[in-house]
């Protein structure tokens, strides 16, 4: 059995690795250890995450994926987490998670019976977390729009500052080479956010082209 621990953070700026030393604990209190870990800053809101689908392609039937928390897995829409729990229904994975008590014991052995009824049990109540998650999710941007609806209006709104750092050292990977991957893994940044240095990078070079050819 591996335990293959997944970390993620919604935006480049944030840390990803942060529940690392959570996670570390945890599965040492269960006398266990995390084989590999995978990490990246994406939006759980998104079922296209890179990271995500590679631990799910790396899985062997009754391997784990531990996160710290349902929502560092899933704040899905329903099609979309059913679309998900399918895959790793199909790839018999077992989904373990610290604020879920009921899939702690899915990493220690049972008889046939105990592991049937507690994977019954832990199925309902992820899909019961995985709900109430979104619910929050969906909560909070309605209330962040309206707090930038009122500060628009009020012309306080000045949307979120540019990490100029990290996005100049990106751009220096970036000239020497370094692959996406490297770069992501060095710096944390999303991959949306590489693509969008990448592109500014290009579209710094061509335009002195183009005005001296005008």
């Amino acid at each position: 059995m591996f335990i293959r621990a997944y970390l993620r953070a919604s935006t480049s700026e944030q840390d990803a690795s942060r529940a690392r030393g959570v996670l570390d604990a945890f599965v040492v209190e269960q006398g266990l250890r995390i084989a590999t870990r995978y990490v990246e800053n994406e939006s759980g809101a998104k079922l296209d995450r890179p990271e995500l689908f590679r631990l799910l392609a790396d899985c062997e039937p009754g391997d784990v994926l531990l996160v710290e928390q349902v929502d560092r897995l899933s704040r899905l829409t329903s099609p979309d987490w059913l679309r998900l729990r399918s895959l790793i229904d199909a790839k018999q994975v077992r989904i373990g998670a610290l604020d879920l008590p009921t899939s702690w014991s899915l990493t220690a052995p049972a008889d046939e019976f105990t592991g049937r009824l507690f994977a019954a049990v832990n199925a309902m109540m992820l899909d019961v977390l995985a709900a109430i998650v979104r619910k929050d999710y969906e909560d909070r941007r309605c209330r962040q729009a309206e707090g930038t609806a009122k500060a628009k209006a009020a012309g306080l709104y000045k949307g979120r500052p540019e990490n100029k750092t990290r996005n100049a050292a990106i751009s220096s990977l970036l000239a020497n080479g370094r692959s996406w991957r490297e770069i992501m893994d060095a710096t944390g940044c999303s991959r949306t956010l590489l693509a969008k240095i990448a592109r500014n990078r290009r579209l710094l070079k061509v335009e002195p082209a183009s005005e001296e050819n005008g």
